[in-house]
């Protein structure tokens, strides 16, 4: 009796695998970014958050939920029901920066999400107000080397990528600025080319209509190479900072949990959307790189980012402000 209610059971919790993915979606989906509107994973989710739901059948509407550089809206996404409705946005800053540098950070970014797609990765910039004195990199060092604590710098948040590069920065140059964190990189970004913060750490696709429209000056980026956007700007490498020459990236992840049949539903459905040279366009317009790549490879990436900010705040012994 025993044996063929074990049986049972196993065909019920089999059949209701099959139902669930055969069924999913049947409502709406929302696409959390955990970060204000207008920085760069803002500009990724809405790129790829309607075509999206064309591909599944169902509204993949996007949510902010801003908040301690993206912890208050990655720890929302890992809370939820993992049913494939709640997904989030993976960020660098949310994966890799925040929890490695905040002891307190309420989730384990290894072991609390499902992760799904990488979209893209981007490089990172530091930028600042055309009224500030220096326009190069050279120029741009000696002058807050010269000027230790009159200089401040915007970020998307404490712990975010933002912040961790431009401390990495200070550790490695000598230089000090005064950190200012915001809410996302829209509120930072806002106030950069407002003037109230002389210069930002940010990512390229979110600062670059700034830059063009020369509201913003680059000063260096981090990437492989030079961008054919900007390209008269130097690397990080280029300049001797290798370590800073990180790159973010935007994927997509849900809570642990989620259904593998659910996890590689959405990953084709994404992976078609980035079929579309239409979106491809639209992504590689921001300076983006698509990358589009399996839920395994997507989790090692994950993985290899937080063991790289591990080392990188246990080396140069950061800590929150």
């Amino acid at each position: 009796m025993l044996k063929r209610r074990l049986i049972l059971a196993c065909s019920l919790v089999a059949v209701s695998g099959v139902s669930m993915a055969q069924t999913y979606p049947n409502k709406l989906i929302k696409l959390q970014v955990p970060f204000a509107p207008g920085g760069t994973t803002d500009i990724i989710a809405r790129i790829i958050a309607d075509p999206l739901g064309k591909v599944l059948g169902q509204s993949v509407i996007v949510e902010n939920k801003a908040g301690g550089g993206g912890v208050v809206g990655a720890n929302e996404t890992a809370k939820s029901t993992p049913d494939g409705y709640s997904l989030g946005i993976a960020t660098v800053s949310t994966v890799a920066a925040n929890p490695a540098i905040n002891p307190k950070n309420p989730y384990n970014p290894l072991t609390d999400f499902s992760p799904i797609i990488n979209i893209a990765a981007t490089p990172n910039v530091i930028a600042v107000h055309p009224t500030f004195p220096a326009k190069d990199y050279k120029a741009f060092l000696a002058e807050i080397k010269k000027n230790p604590g009159k200089y401040s710098y915007a970020s998307s948040g404490t712990g975010g990528i933002g912040h961790m590069q431009t401390e990495l920065f200070k550790s490695l140059t000598g230089a000090f600025i005064t950190h200012i964190p915001y809410r996302g990189a829209g509120p930072a970004l806002n106030d950069t080319v407002g003037g109230q913060v002389p210069l930002i750490f940010d990512n390229l696709p979110s600062a670059l209509p700034f830059i063009n429209s020369n509201k913003l000056v680059p000063i260096v980026v981090a990437a492989p190479q030079r961008l054919s956007q900007l390209p008269n700007v130097p690397t990080f490498k280029e300049v001797g900072l290798e370590p800073v020459n990180r790159m973010a990236f935007y994927g997509i992840y849900g809570p642990k949990g989620l259904p593998k049949d659910v996890v590689d539903k959405i990953n084709a459905g994404v992976r078609k959307v980035l079929e579309d040279p239409a979106v491809r366009k639209r992504i590689e317009d921001t300076g983006s790189l698509v990358v589009g790549n399996s839920p395994e490879q997507f989790a090692e990436q994950i993985k290899a980012e937080f063991e790289v900010y591990k080392k990188v705040v246990d080396s140069a012994k950061l800590r929150l402000d």
